[in-house]
């Protein structure tokens, strides 16, 4: 791959991705071909389609595939074992019903959506959505058992979160490329987040939760019908979901002053507590202390602990090898060149900076699956447009954060966070296009432009 050069222009390249887009569509919604060996073989077509060396091809389609699991396995199987202990403690029980208690049946998921805006701040889309799953579907079941209501409006208050607001490294990489003000990047992004995900994600997910009324997925094992006599008191249930969060916010807060020229990154302390603040590592020591808490303080121990344990693995498979197969398939397509020939033309184009820097990185989005490649991509392209461009610090600022709204524009079958929110909370393909690429869409759109009423003031 290092000597081979894409010779197909952009034209050509884009009908090939239509095209595997479509088929992929086609063979899981109408031929019902398991989406795992849809992605894996709409993955292997694309790249002989576009003339990806032969020699190269295994290794692209490997490598893109690992490079998703290596993140998506640990955070996916660690998150469903603390799920697990929570749900079977009784622990998912008694905070839903503190929830339902304090904020009634009708706020319930604004409650869900708000306290996920808050985790999302320091922890990663993937990471807080898994973290959060057995309380919401706590909620959902005891208030009607449709998933969507309540899960829709957490799983947007992630996205929005990683997204738009510094720490999370989309934003940050772009603020470095354009060199704006991190500092205001993340004060806009922070006043930006609430009517966001207030629109796009309570609004629209009341919407969906009454269009589609799914049943919550069995994600952590056979629910146990007979709860706990002893269930772990909420304040204990809040510290355990608050452990991995702190210990995840510790480490973007080292990065953030890190990035600031405050701390020395060479320093072993500094290297040891970055570490345990990796979201895997700090999944991992939740759960462990999880076991001693929520286990074996409660009296499960030997076998019957383990056993637990392992009953929440099995079901997330599915969700981890189709999450993995989304990731090779938008690696297939950036190999290709792909996103690269469309945003080269984009860029030709003269248009207005800010709106040049959405529309690359919504095709960037669309073509290659990654918010994140995306939104470093754009950054990348318009950095020398910005900097030439004699633009006041809220005007750089806006533009980094309209460059995040197109990152973000309707998630797809390309991007693997489409799979993990589809299979994490039981919806098909056709559902999923209905109410999450939608979402992301309505996201995009209206974070634009909330964008450029800031450029104009700025």
């Amino acid at each position: 791959m290092e000597n081979w050069t894409q010779t197909l222009g952009a034209g050509p390249l884009l009908g090939i991705a239509a095209g595997a887009i479509a088929l992929l569509l086609v063979l899981v919604i109408r031929f019902k071909m398991h989406a795992f060996l849809t992605l894996v073989l709409v993955s292997l077509l694309t790249a002989f389609a576009t003339g990806i060396p032969s020699n190269a091809i295994v290794d692209t389609m490997v490598g893109s595939f690992g490079g998703t699991l290596g993140s998506v396995a640990l955070l996916v199987g660690l998150g469903a074992m603390l799920g697990k202990l929570v749900e079977h403690s009784g622990g998912a029980k008694v905070l839903a019903d503190k929830l339902v208690e304090v904020f009634g049946h009708r706020r319930a998921p604004f409650a869900l959506g708000l306290a996920s805006l808050i985790m999302g701040f320091p922890i990663f889309f993937d990471a807080g959505l898994v973290v959060m799953l057995p309380i919401i579907f706590a909620v959902a079941r005891r208030l009607g058992n449709n998933v969507l209501r309540f899960g829709i409006p957490a799983a947007a208050a992630f996205s929005v979160m990683h997204v738009f607001v510094p720490p999370h490294p989309g934003p940050v990489t772009a603020t470095e490329l354009y060199g704006a003000n991190l500092g205001l990047v993340l004060l806009i992004g922070l006043v930006m987040a609430f009517p966001l995900w207030y629109v796009s994600g309570y609004i629209w997910g009341l919407r969906v939760g009454e269009k589609h009324v799914l049943p919550i997925p069995a994600l952590f094992g056979t629910i146990d019908e007979d709860q706990p006599k002893n269930p772990p008191k909420v304040g204990t249930v809040i510290a355990m979901l608050l452990l991995p969060l702190l210990l995840i916010f510790m480490n973007t807060g080292l990065d953030f002053l890190r990035s600031a020229g405050v701390l020395d990154d060479g320093a072993t302390w500094f290297q040891v507590l970055s570490a345990l603040g990796e979201s895997s590592i700090a999944l991992l020591i939740s759960v462990l202390v999880a076991t001693v808490v929520l286990g074996t303080r409660r009296g499960e121990h030997g076998s019957a602990l383990e056993k637990i344990i392992d009953s929440s693995l099995g079901p997330v498979c599915s969700v981890i090898l189709i999450t993995g197969a989304g990731g090779m398939f938008g690696g297939v397509l950036r190999a290709s060149g792909i996103g690269d020939a469309l945003s080269s033309s984009l860029d030709a184009l003269g248009l207005p900076v800010i709106l040049a820097a959405y529309i690359i990185a919504v095709v960037m989005r669309v073509a290659q699956g990654s918010a994140t490649v995306a939104l470093v991509t754009a950054a990348g392209l318009m950095a020398p447009a910005v900097a030439a461009g004699n633009f006041s610090v809220v005007e750089i600022a806006a533009i980094t954060l309209a460059t995040a709204a197109g990152s973000v524009f309707a998630g797809h079958v390309n991007d693997s966070g489409f799979w993990l929110v589809g299979r994490l909370m039981g919806m098909d393909v056709k559902t999923t296009l209905k109410t999450w690429t939608v979402q992301q869409t309505i996201e995009s759109v209206l974070g634009f432009a909330l964008t450029l009423v800031i450029f104009w003031i700025g």
